[in-house]
């Protein structure tokens, strides 16, 4: 399964269109969520997403009129998501009680049915056609599109579309890899490559502080007030839309060009309690990292290994396997008190992953699991090689 997301390029009666649309999804979801707690507070069991829209047809629609001018799959679609949000809250872990939708805030919903494809053009029921920024959208998207999930984000207007694809391996050039995040370094490979941290929200830090003392001068409920807010959604949309498409390029040059690719399972739950790095950390994005990471090696083919977390990887010598349990974190250049090894802190731990991941044994009884299956044997790296930076080459002219 694979999602193709871009943006929607409308006018105004077509943006008219999509936030009736989302309006009676939130408007379902949130009724239905007060009838649950009702029906909690009197005992009862919780109804589920078919008796919400046996009892939304014969009682919400004919008091509001306004519900028919839209498409039936919002209200549908947003009753079972509330089904979905009150399974999670009892089964998964850390999940919390579903709460009530708030107008403005991931302002979304889902239609199906007769979705058309034509070069840029997309056929929505109920809304028509609508135009992208696509010069011309995927031709597999144009037989396999039943449904789309049209989200607001900063004001513009984003459709997510899904197809199953089969995933296909390919050959990759390179063998195993150990990569080592960083927060001044987002990532150092053991082959000696590294790739700079973007630091978006680093950068942009002084303009969003000022769009929020903006935002707090002025009057709540004021139309000064709403355009002040959305400055600063496209200040906070452009940071994450800069975080997530370095962390894109990264993730897809590792799975398409290794074989095996290993990482650390590391904590970043912990990691941000320490206050003084958890700003950089979250600039980083480690956790998205290793989520693109995981379905992207499934795509390609090649072979994810994350080792523990309480693997030494920094502080054990990779030319003679000495663990140099002084190495304090503010010593970038490790240096081996055992045969005088002198590498680069972050590609010394590069190199340790990688041997790690390629060995039947993990060193130093370090424990690691496969994600997907693929890859073939490791190829050695040069220690001695200098270190290299790639730049990703980020295109910044469309986030603006």
């Amino acid at each position: 399964m694979k999602a193709f997301k871009t943006e929607l390029k409308l006018n105004n009666s077509q943006r008219t269109m999509m936030a009736k649309h989302a309006g009676v999804a939130r408007h379902a979801y949130n009724w239905g969520l007060a009838a649950c707690i009702e029906a909690h507070k009197n005992g009862e069991k919780r109804p589920t997403a078919i008796d919400l829209h046996k009892c939304l047809v014969a009682e919400v629609k004919s008091a509001n009129p306004w519900y028919y001018e839209v498409s039936k799959c919002s209200p549908q679609q947003a009753l079972r998501d509330l089904d979905k949000a009150f399974k999670n809250f009892f089964t998964v872990q850390g999940r919390g009680f579903p709460r009530f939708k708030k107008k403005g805030r991931n302002d979304s919903f889902y239609l199906e049915g007769s979705i058309k494809i034509s070069g840029n053009r997309i056929k929505l029921p109920r809304i028509g056609w609508v135009k992208t920024y696509e010069k011309h959208l995927p031709p597999i998207l144009v037989k396999k599109t039943s449904n789309v999930t049209i989200s607001l984000k900063a004001g513009r207007w984003f459709i997510s579309l899904k197809v199953d694809v089969d995933p296909r391996p390919i050959e990759h050039p390179h063998g195993c890899v150990g990569v080592d995040l960083g927060v001044k370094t987002l990532a150092t490979l053991s082959d000696g490559k590294t790739f700079p941290a973007v630091k978006a929200y680093r950068k942009a830090k002084r303009k969003i502080a000022r769009l929020q003392r903006s935002v707090s001068r002025k009057v709540k409920g004021s139309n000064n007030r709403k355009k002040a807010v959305r400055k600063l959604q496209k200040a906070h949309h452009r940071v994450a839309c800069i975080r997530n498409d370095a962390t894109h390029k990264l993730t897809t040059y590792l799975a398409k060009n290794h074989s095996e690719v290993v990482i650390e399972d590391l904590n970043v739950s912990g990691m941000m309690k320490n206050h003084r790095l958890a700003q950089a950390i979250a600039d980083g994005g480690f956790y998205e990292f290793r989520r693109q990471l995981e379905y992207k090696c499934q795509w390609y083919g090649s072979l994810l290994t994350v080792v523990d977390r309480f693997y030494p990887s920094s502080k054990t010598c990779s030319h003679c396997g000495h663990i140099h349990k002084e190495l304090k974190l503010r010593d970038r250049t490790f240096i081996c008190p055992n045969c005088g090894f002198l590498l680069d802190r972050d590609w010394n731990a590069a190199i340790n992953l990688q041997k790690a991941g390629s060995s039947p044994v993990s060193a130093c009884g370090a424990s690691k699991s496969a994600i997907c299956l693929g890859g073939s044997d490791a190829q050695k790296q040069e220690k001695n090689a200098p270190l290299r930076t790639v730049q990703l080459g980020l295109d910044l002219s469309n986030f603006g």
